[in-house]
């Protein structure tokens, strides 16, 4: 049995939904004057239109080849966007694992913008999907699309709908599938960092067909890499590649500053000094793997649990950007109709909501506090699951709201 929604939450509600949904609107407003005022295909500042999708449709030319291997190093890849682009094309960097070229060849096929388009349009559909589950509930799925992160992704052409689909696709296969999850968990070994909780997790719940699936895939993935380019597409990668994004993004911050909200991050925007920073790092990211481990050493509500491992992974790793938290439209909608909501959740989620739009502005003015909105998610998430007993009664189960529900 579900108890009716109260008339206070009711409004909150719907509250909280025209506020993000005015949000998410406006984001997309911005980037449809960012388009508008391009000379496409490039932007005003000389990227191509998708800024990082260059690496992944020349990372599929490179895979073409079989020899990408050759193009890891910081000179040899931008004298090859040179060649392709222009002399004086913005600076880039490899950083991807090897076995990430073996999904990025196809687009290489087409030309760059139809490459692009076909990207984005195939990548919302795919994450739309998977996140949706089999849901078509109208309202989820407009704040699903219009999610500041989102279009965020879409302007840095970045593989953030990919990534969703394959966290958020085996989080929600894991009890049905396991074996489904683990193959979704391991290749998302071509972005680590989103992944770097989930053995934790699956050991704490004894997910261990989960495990076997995910190491299998991995093992297949670096197998084929490997017979793909060579063994020595791994020498380069760690040699050529990983040393410049390491020094870049310690030295250098401030190219990924604006687009970064975790604490190491933040504490460098504050002038911290980079061992400081370090440290402050290092402190939330022990108290993310405790809050993890106490999480999942039991079973709790699902929904409060999920939510908890997917911003703990945010804060964690100091190596996340805004257009990633595309994850957290998932997070919300699963949360926004929950009847033990109050002002500070909603305010939360919100704040939440717009942090991969905000953390731009707050890095051009030097405010270090992007962190801080899932800083106050995880904790809040912390006391409500430390508040309510394992197997929540039906006042804390999630009531859908008609004027918002399509029919089925």
């Amino acid at each position: 049995m579900t108890l009716p929604a109260t008339a206070p939450h009711t409004a909150a509600r719907d509250s909280f939904f025209k506020l993000a949904l005015a949000i998410g609107v406006l984001v997309v407003g911005l980037e449809v004057g960012y388009l508008l005022y391009s000379p496409l295909p490039y932007d005003p500042v000389g990227y191509l239109v998708g800024r990082d999708f260059v690496n992944t449709w020349v990372g599929g030319e490179l895979a073409l080849t079989r020899e990408p291997q050759a193009h890891f190093a910081v000179d040899a890849y931008n004298g090859l966007l040179a060649e392709k682009f222009g002399g004086r094309y913005p600076l880039h960097i490899w950083s991807y694992p090897p076995h990430f070229l073996l999904f990025t060849w196809p687009f290489a096929l087409m030309p760059y913008m139809t490459a692009y388009v076909l990207y984005c349009v195939a990548g919302m559909l795919v994450y739309l999907v998977v996140v949706a589950d089999g849901e078509r509930r109208i309202d989820h799925l407009v704040l699903l699309a219009l999610a500041p992160a989102v279009t965020v992704n879409i302007w840095c052409g970045q593989n953030a709908f990919w990534t969703t689909a394959l966290l958020i696709g085996g989080l929600v296969q894991l009890d049905r599938r396991p074996a489904v999850a683990g193959v979704l968990f391991g290749v998302l070994s071509i972005k680590p960092q989103l992944g770097v909780l989930l053995p934790l997790m699956l050991v704490l719940t004894a997910r261990w067909r989960a495990i076997l699936f995910a190491a299998m895939t991995v093992a297949i993935l670096l197998a084929l890499a490997t017979l793909a380019f060579g063994a020595s597409v791994w020498t380069a990668y760690l040699h050529d590649a990983m040393p410049v994004q390491t020094n870049v993004f310690l030295r250098d911050y401030e190219n990924f500053m604006t687009h970064m909200p975790t604490a190491f991050m933040n504490a460098r925007v504050a002038g911290l000094s980079l061992p400081v920073a370090a440290c402050l790092q290092a402190v939330l990211s022990l108290a993310s793997v405790t809050a993890v481990v106490w999480t999942f050493r039991r079973s709790r509500d699902a929904d409060l649990s999920n939510a908890l491992l997917v911003t703990a992974t945010f804060v964690v790793t100091p190596y996340a950007f805004n257009y990633d938290m595309v994850a957290f439209g998932w997070v919300i909608v699963k949360l926004m109709d929950r009847i033990d909501n109050n002002a500070w959740d909603h305010g939360l989620m919100l704040a939440v909501w717009a942090t991969p739009f905000m953390t731009v502005a707050l890095g051009i003015a030097g405010l270090p506090i992007s962190v801080l909105p899932m800083l106050g998610m995880g904790a809040r998430l912390l006391w409500k699951i430390a508040n309510m007993r394992a197997h929540p009664g039906p006042q804390l189960q999630r009531t859908p709201l008609p004027q918002f529900t399509a029919a089925s």
